[in-house]
């Protein structure tokens, strides 16, 4: 029995030391936070009048992004821009110009969140006059040249005007397409524009 209360002595002070190895092995393999500011969500850059061009393999100019001020942040790579104008400009087709009071963009903004009075406008042609399409936000694929929201959006072209909840847009296909709840008056081209 004396020998069995001698020996517990060292025993604990072996587990005791044990645990403080495990202990003092796991504190130093904590990953260390750093204090570069990567994980807070401030701004490490902003930019007053903002424009960026995007160009195709000959050079020509495809579209343009300008906003009065870009402010990026490092932690997510994002973008947020105030008052963000979006044209798309080609040869054959009228161009498209989206504007919205904000917007929030990706790294390469190829998908940029534009909300507050978000308004598409493609410029009228010979043969067809302007058309505006307004709703509260907009969600647009830059290289892919689509947009679409789940919100109401009004699309007025000259006389005629649509509403409706949804909106698909492809700016390559020149469609817009409502996706619930449409109402509107279409004006025809043919209709007599009174007495003569």
């Amino acid at each position: 029995m004396k020998r069995w209360s001698t020996a517990v002595l060292p025993v604990t002070i072996l587990l005791v030391l044990a645990a403080l190895t495990a202990w003092l092995r796991y504190a130093t393999e904590m990953p260390e936070v750093g204090n570069d500011g990567k994980t807070r969500h401030d701004p490490d850059s902003i930019i007053v009048g903002a424009i960026g061009w995007k160009l195709d393999a000959n050079g020509r100019l495809q579209s343009t992004l300008v906003a009065d001020e870009i402010r990026h942040y490092p932690d997510d790579d994002t973008s947020d821009l105030r008052n963000p104008v979006i044209v798309y400009l080609d040869p054959v087709k009228p161009p498209v110009i989206i504007r919205a009071g904000h917007g929030h963009a990706t790294s390469r903004a190829e998908r940029v969140d534009l909300m507050q009075d978000v308004e598409i406008r493609r410029s009228a042609t010979s043969d067809s006059q302007e058309l505006v399409a307004t709703m509260p936000d907009l969600t647009v694929l830059t290289d892919d040249e689509r947009a679409f929201t789940a919100s109401p959006v009004l699309i007025t072209q000259g006389a005629s005007w649509v509403r409706g909840v949804g909106l698909q847009v492809d700016n390559r296909l020149q469609t817009y397409v409502l996706e619930s709840r449409v109402r509107g008056q279409i004006e025809s081209q043919y209709a007599r524009k009174g007495p003569q």
